[in-house]
């Protein structure tokens, strides 16, 4: 299919007008850094009858914002590290087969640093998915996410710029993930948010980009958890940098098959120099719009598709792709969704 990208920077989208909203942002104690956006079980239904095929297909890619040297002004942001905390893998369910349909080998871009069309099945095929959502003016957008293991079973890892608008600190409406998403089909059913997690930091911080993570906590589907429907990969926090890591994403080029695919990125990651304040990490690949929120994984394992999640994919340079590290913020934050 044929898809329109949207030109603009996750601020520019994110500012377009907000009117009236369902979703609600929740206040949080004092001196708690999370902001909740959450979703009525009413809310939740009428966001799983708006997303029919037409307004899958409808849907506009979320930009990969620009991550422009001198943009960015020195990180007023604290020490974020801690002890290391490693959740494993979950398998699938032996019920929960693939989708069967390789990956198109065709319009796959020349240059090296390009992304690849994931040819392999695995447990990256049912974890990584798309999110769909809406802003107050009714334009309908897509981003990348992907199941992260937790004990109430139930979390994606996503970027804050496909939760939240920066400008106005309001949660986005409508919000559901497709697993497994492929060519407009669900293989796995659609789940829908129940709320919406991510940091003040990410709305108020001049690097806000350190702080762009998010996790969704989804409603049961047929009483079936998220992870008890697809399993989910393994995640950790504060841990080593540097690593060899996979990342993946649903790119909205042509050569990555107009948002319709899940496209594959591999490299050893390496800090990002260019720009003032920056903690993040990244590879010299670079995946397009509606790759935001993809997960960026270490200690993968391409014969099982399982990994553990460090990042997912914010920012681009034209070469380079990054993601925040997941410190102590994003434990906490880990934390706090994984309870409700």
């Amino acid at each position: 299919m044929t898809r329109t990208a949207v030109l603009v920077s996750a601020l520019t989208l994110c500012a377009m007008g907000w009117a009236l909203s369902p979703a609600h942002a929740e206040p949080a104690p004092h001196q708690d850094d999370t902001r909740i956006t959450s979703f009525s079980g009413q809310e939740q239904d009428a966001a799983l009858e708006f997303w029919t095929t037409a307004r899958l297909r409808a849907a506009e890619d979320v930009t990969v914002a620009a991550a422009t040297g001198g943009a960015v002004a020195p990180s007023s942001a604290p020490a974020d590290d801690g002890p290391e905390l490693t959740v494993p893998p979950i398998p699938a369910p032996a019920s929960a087969s693939d989708d069967g349909r390789a990956a198109d080998p065709d319009q796959v871009s020349a240059l090296a640093s390009s992304p690849t069309p994931w040819k392999r099945g695995g447990l990256i095929r049912k974890t990584s998915g798309k999110a769909f959502f809406q802003n107050a003016a009714g334009a309908t957008f897509a981003c990348s996410a992907t199941v992260a293991g937790s004990r109430d079973r139930s979390l994606v890892l996503t970027a804050a710029h496909c939760v939240v608008d920066p400008a106005t600190g309001q949660g986005y409406r409508k919000w559901v993930f497709i697993p497994g998403y492929s060519h407009g089909r669900r293989p796995f059913g659609t789940f829908t948010a129940q709320r919406l997690f991510h940091l003040k930091r990410y709305v108020t911080s001049n690097s806000r980009d350190n702080w762009d993570f998010a996790f969704a906590r989804m409603r049961k589907l047929d009483g079936r958890t998220l992870t008890g429907t697809v399993g989910a990969q393994g995640i950790r926090f504060n841990s080593a940098t540097g690593r060899h890591v996979h990342s993946f994403g649903y790119g909205g080029t042509p050569a990555e098959g107009n948002g319709e695919r899940l496209n594959h990125c591999r490299g050893k990651e390496h800090a990002d120099t260019t720009r003032p304040g920056s903690t993040m990490w990244g590879i010299d690949c670079v995946q397009s719009f509606g790759a935001s929120g993809g997960g960026f994984l270490a200690g993968f394992k391409e014969a099982t598709g399982s990994g553990y999640l460090v990042g997912n994919i914010s920012v681009g340079n034209g070469t380079t792709e990054f993601h925040p590290r997941l410190g102590n913020e994003a434990k906490n934050l880990y934390r706090k969704a994984s309870r409700g």
